[in-house]
């Protein structure tokens, strides 16, 4: 299994561990400290060996931070979190903050006035250091990098370093050679007028040089940086015992490999008199240091690999493709059987070890095995389904009972791509409010997969699409309504995103998701979720403009026992319709069981107009 379900939060000792780290700080020098959820490479997956948030506050969404004053302390979290977060931390410590009503800066400036706050500059990006700067100088005060992390000298029991292996991701699936992408990097460097770029997100290093990593859960990063310099050869900076024979022979012909911790002096060397690019909003701020102190000049562009990688290649899209229909005719199976349970009798937990086996033989059937979840399922019951990111443990394990919602929120890393679906399930008959929720959320799910946008348009501009029909029933979600996706990389992956932070154009070949939700706390959860491929603009007939679109490649039932048909426009009809005749068409031919079939084509029947 690639997913356990232990419960990792544990809040008994939070105040001991805050009083510690109180004492380090008071030796530090400081009067405060943050603590991102946040590694070396600013990303969303981080190691065990990285996650200080966890072990300080007990809280384990993967977005989050906390700050520690003399005489208090909060975390700050947004609306995904905000109900996981007061159940997991202690209260009596940690105050629970909404990072989006209260950003740390503002915090920062009404309640740490005249304070020194210390902060790990390996653990906060360019960005971010300027934004708290700037609040702690308004406020009398002052933010100071520490030289080393005090959190780090009381975690006594702190787990190793991973040392995931590197694989090759060979070209068949990459679509693109290693040499190709070094110079779309070099090209960046010229316009950007720099001597070379510091890769920081281990996404980027993945994507250049086609390699893929397990140091962290789900998602094949190798953590690492590269030095990519606008002549010479690249330096990856990684540790040596993930290489096999082949990996380091492959690598050979492309870089220099040094260990990790090679890179603050190589940087500091090469540095000197040279413009170095660093993304503002994904580069550690001690990497901006190290350029300056060695009298350099940090040149703040956006990571030249990130626009790229998001734009699929043809090889990706038709393996993103083709990874939809074999996880497609996996869900389908496991709905079928979903089906087949009496009410009571299976647990969140059943259900998601039952998806995940049935995935795993699919891919093996395909001759794709399954590498990995792209996510831990969110297999969730009830009222646990009004958690955005509810995480199944022993402890939090429910029945799925007879009259309520079941929501399965889930993914799969195969070589060829990865995938992120959910879909939201009646047992039994279920409220008349819950399948009015459902289709308001449906209508939203329905007006982006249909938009038509012109070139230039942004994800920001198509979220309201979303969201509208719920906005006029007095009701929203706290969550975007859609990310990027990754070619066998993350599953959550940037610039684009449909949501109010969407600020990136929506190109052609980009993969987002589309997942507009409602949740009522200690009663339900709904969403419905499908991936996108982004078109190329075309000409629409009496237009004057070519128009966007989107391509959906996730083929699998809308539960239509859920969908209140009277709130439905007539062309909402239609492309339920229509979306339900492909999908029959596309995955019927991919089920073995006659069991599974006769489930499908009842899934899949037209409603009326």
């Amino acid at each position: 299994m690639f997913q356990d379900f232990d419960d990792t939060s544990d809040a008994t000792e939070t105040a001991s561990r805050v009083e510690r780290l109180r004492a380090a700080l008071r030796e530090a020098g400081v009067d405060g400290f943050v603590i991102p959820r946040a590694d070396e490479h600013q990303g969303e997956y981080i190691p065990p060996s990285a996650d200080r948030l966890r072990w300080m506050t007990g809280f384990t969404g993967s977005a989050g931070t906390a700050l520690v004053l003399p005489g208090s302390a909060a975390l700050f979290v947004d609306g995904r979190y905000t109900v996981q977060a007061r159940a997991q931390i202690d209260g009596a410590v940690f105050a629970p903050e909404s990072s989006v009503d209260t950003p740390l800066a503002t915090y920062l400036g009404e309640h740490a006035k005249g304070l020194r706050i210390g902060v790990d500059p390996w653990l906060h990006t360019i960005a971010e250091v300027k934004a708290l700067s700037k609040a702690m100088e308004a406020a009398g005060g002052a933010l100071v990098p520490l030289p080393h992390n005090p959190v780090d000298r009381i975690w006594q029991s702190r787990p190793s370093a991973p040392k995931g292996r590197v694989t090759l991701q060979p070209v068949a699936y990459a679509g693109v050679e290693a040499a190709e992408k070094l110079a779309i990097l070099r090209k960046a460097l010229d316009v950007a007028k720099a001597d070379a770029v510091v890769l920081t997100d281990p996404s980027s290093v993945a994507w250049v040089f086609n390699i893929r990593g397990g140091d962290v859960a789900h998602t094949p990063l190798p953590l690492s940086f590269a030095l990519v310099p606008n002549e010479g050869r690249p330096t990856l900076f990684i540790d040596a015992g993930k290489l096999d024979a082949e990996a380091r022979a492959y690598l050979s012909d492309l870089v220099e490999i040094e260990a990790p911790d090679q890179l603050e002096l190589q940087l500091a060397d090469f540095a000197r008199d040279k413009a170095v690019m660093l993304d503002p909003a994904l580069a550690a701020e001690r990497l901006a240091r190290i350029v300056a102190e060695a009298g350099g000049r940090v040149v703040e562009k956006e990571d030249p690999a990130r626009l790229p990688r998001a734009r699929k290649n043809p090889v990706e899209i038709e393996g993103s493709r083709r990874a939809h229909l074999r996880d497609g005719a996996a869900m389908v199976a496991f709905l079928s059987w979903l089906d087949r349970q009496p009410a009571g009798t299976i647990t969140e937990i059943d259900a998601a070890q039952k998806l995940e086996a049935i995935r795993a033989e699919f891919g093996e059937r395909d001759g794709m095995p399954l590498r990995d979840l792209s996510f831990d399922t969110i297999s969730a019951a009830g009222p646990n389904a009004a958690l955005p990111h509810y995480r199944v443990n022993r402890a939090s394990n429910r029945t799925i009972s007879d009259g309520e919602i079941f929501l399965i929120d889930s993914g799969a890393q195969y070589q060829d791509g990865t995938t992120d679906i959910t879909r939201t399930v009646a047992v039994g008959v279920v409220p008349d409010e819950a399948r009015r929720k459902f289709t308001l959320v449906l209508k939203g799910m329905i007006a982006i997969a249909t938009a038509r946008f012109p070139k230039g348009t942004r994800g920001v501009d198509l979220d309201p699409l979303a969201r509208i029909a719920l906005w006029r029933a007095g009701c929203d979600f706290a969550h975007g309504t859609g990310h990027g996706i990754g070619s066998f990389l993350a599953v959550h992956e940037g610039p684009q995103s449909i949501s109010r932070r969407g600020m990136a154009v929506l190109e052609p070949g980009m993969i987002l998701s589309d997942e507009p939700g409602y949740y009522r706390e200690g009663a339900f959860g709904i969403r419905i979720e499908n991936l996108l491929l982004t078109l190329e603009a075309a000409p629409i007939e009496g237009g004057d403009l070519p128009m966007h679109g989107f391509e959906t490649l996730t083929f699998v039932p809308i539960d239509r026992r859920l969908v209140v048909r009277s709130l439905l426009e007539p062309g909402e009809i239609e492309w339920l319709n229509g979306y339900h005749a492909e999908v029959a068409a596309r995955i019927g031919p991919r089920l073995d069981s006659e069991e599974d079939r006769r489930w499908l084509d009842l899934a899949t029947r037209p409603l009326p107009l």
